[in-house]
């Protein structure tokens, strides 16, 4: 048998093995890895869209009070304090301007409520799943519903995210 040959077979061989190890212990691992990596990313954005928001509501109450003051008597006088609060409310503003910018863009605040719906989703499934008699259970079925409620959230992410959606190509219809 050439060193080719031996290749293939090899490379066959190991193609199924990894059927085989597609087990309802595979299926079971593939949704606790789901299930984990979900919940700790809804922690994340969770987090993200708590201190968003409590910078929004600090940095917006206090670009109004500066500039509030700015406008007082007191702070005409002397130079320094004025241009000091001159300077500080555009730049509160600006800060302001940008994290704003950056929850409208990056969508904290959904993205924290999708990743929490996805993973409880998931524990339903994984438990639907762990309650079914070990003869009714179909692997492949499972492993296709599981993969799916991922791309799903996936696709919906791009699309809450960069508010674009992929399309499938249009076969040409080569019938003219």
């Amino acid at each position: 048998m050439s060193d080719s040959e031996q290749v293939k077979v090899a490379d066959e061989q190991s193609v199924l093995e990894q059927l085989e190890a597609i087990d309802e212990q595979y299926i079971l691992k593939k949704y606790e890895d789901r299930v984990n990596y979900y919940w700790k990313a809804s922690r994340n954005n969770k987090n993200s869209y708590k201190r968003y928001r409590s910078w929004t509501i600090f940095l917006g109450s206090l670009v109004t009070l500066v500039s509030s003051i700015s406008a007082a008597e007191f702070v005409q006088r002397p130079e320094w304090l004025r241009i000091s609060f001159a300077v500080a409310t555009p730049v509160i503003a600006a800060t302001l301007t940008v994290i704003s910018g950056l929850g409208q863009n990056f969508h904290w605040g959904s993205t924290w409520r999708d990743m929490v719906i996805n993973a409880v989703r998931l524990e339903k499934e994984r438990d639907r799943f762990l309650a079914t008699k070990k003869e009714k259970r179909d692997i492949e079925k499972e492993l296709d519903l599981l993969n799916s409620i991922v791309l799903e959230e996936t696709r919906s992410f791009f699309q809450r995210v960069l508010d674009s959606e992929i399309k499938p190509k249009e076969q040409s219809n080569s019938q003219g």
